[in-house]
């Protein structure tokens, strides 16, 4: 039987089956037909950006109208996440950093949810790095120029400096979707040399500390921050591929700190159209 994926409540989709709650029920095979093909996009405009997005995680995501970021917990993690005990639960600047001090890089990370949509958060280390000699090792944001899948020079991420979706207070938020096929990368599902404890400079394939998806074995730095574009010409600020068929790395998500929660902000969703 195929799998199935429930979207956002009173979501429709014109002849799709929904339960009494009025979800609108996709299997896998209607899934894929829809995300492969040029369907995709009326199909995301019937369920909106969040309900759209519902329909690719497991059922229970954080409510459309909370804005601050929850801790989610991928399956088959339920007893190995650092953060297992608190899923769904709002996520915490504090909390990310103590994670993080267990570590050579003093770098940390979690899955999350936010407005519906999978988020990585990742703790780094900008306040202890920043004005030190660069090294191994000694991982903070890294302002670089980006490029489009062909190679040509799209922008670069210092004309931006300031932006709240550039990583600020030691936290980066990015969306959780690879450009490649839209699966879901994640920090330290798996355990190689792409992940590992260790962090080199240079936005480059080289060290661990990357977000890796397993679907691909698409590669992304986290600390690698630069201007990239989507295949239908939108520019949005995101981090950069290290390796892998992606063309390019995932959006970096605006956000504000409020006491010690991380808050996302809508300003601008223009980058959501890589997964349509």
């Amino acid at each position: 039987m195929a799998e199935e994926y429930r979207s956002a409540p009173n979501a429709d989709v014109g002849g799709q089956p929904s339960d009494d709650e009025g979800r609108v029920h996709v299997d896998r095979r209607q899934f894929m037909r829809y995300g492969m093909t040029a369907s995709t996009a009326v199909f995301a405009a019937s369920l909106g950006a969040v309900g759209y997005a519902t329909i690719l995680m497991p059922g229970g995501g954080g409510g459309a109208g909370d804005l601050a970021v929850k801790y989610w917990v991928p399956k088959g993690q339920e007893d190995s996440a650092w953060y297992a005990a608190s899923h769904n639960q709002v996520m915490k600047v504090s909390e990310l950093k103590d994670e993080a001090n267990k570590t050579t890089t003093k770098m940390s990370g979690a899955a999350g949810v936010w407005n519906g949509l999978p988020v990585i958060v990742v703790h780094i280390p900008d306040s202890l790095n920043a004005g030190t000699p660069l090294g191994d090792n000694k991982p903070r944001t890294q302002l670089m120029e980006g490029v489009d899948a062909t190679g040509k020079i799209v922008g670069h991420a210092a004309d931006y400096e300031g932006d709240p979706a550039i990583p600020h207070d030691d936290i980066a938020v990015i969306f959780g979707r690879c450009p490649h096929l839209c699966c879901i990368p994640g920090w330290q599902l798996v355990s190689n040399n792409f992940t590992a404890d260790n962090w080199t400079a240079g936005g480059t394939d080289s060290g661990g500390s990357k977000l890796f998806c397993i679907c691909h074995s698409s590669r992304f730095d986290p600390t690698a921050v630069e201007v990239n574009q989507t295949s239908k010409g939108i520019q949005y600020i995101g981090i950069r591929k290290a390796g892998g068929p992606a063309p390019v790395g995932p959006a970096l998500i605006p956000f504000d700190i409020e006491g010690d929660t991380i808050v996302g902000r809508t300003d601008y969703l223009e980058w959501y159209t890589y997964c349509d």
